[in-house]
């Protein structure tokens, strides 16, 4: 019986920012209107190093952090609502 891989998991905040990738930003594809201040696309070379040192994203999602980094949960029956340039991110590897 072939034996189950480990798995072990990392969880952080990703912020999408672009002016600390623009030369990678702007050999990506031709912006007509300029880059974006938070386009995702800036947090492609981050999440890229992550894939590289083995670990694979399994969630993503858009998130308002507190100032203990918690996270704000929104209430969609009331209807609140925002804008968050910040993304929660889980990655997964297996344990060698």
């Amino acid at each position: 019986m072939a034996e189950r891989p480990q798995w072990e998991y990392m969880s952080v905040f990703v912020e999408a920012e672009a002016e600390p990738v623009q030369d990678y930003l702007m050999e990506l594809k031709t912006w007509k209107s300029g880059i974006p201040r938070n386009t995702p696309e800036s947090m492609m070379p981050r999440l890229d190093a992550y894939g590289q040192d083995g670990w694979e994203l399994v969630h993503m999602e858009p998130v308002y952090v507190g100032r203990n980094a918690d996270v704000l949960v929104v209430d969609s029956g009331r209807g609140a609502s925002g804008w968050s340039s910040t993304y929660f991110c889980v990655f997964k590897r297996v344990v060698l």
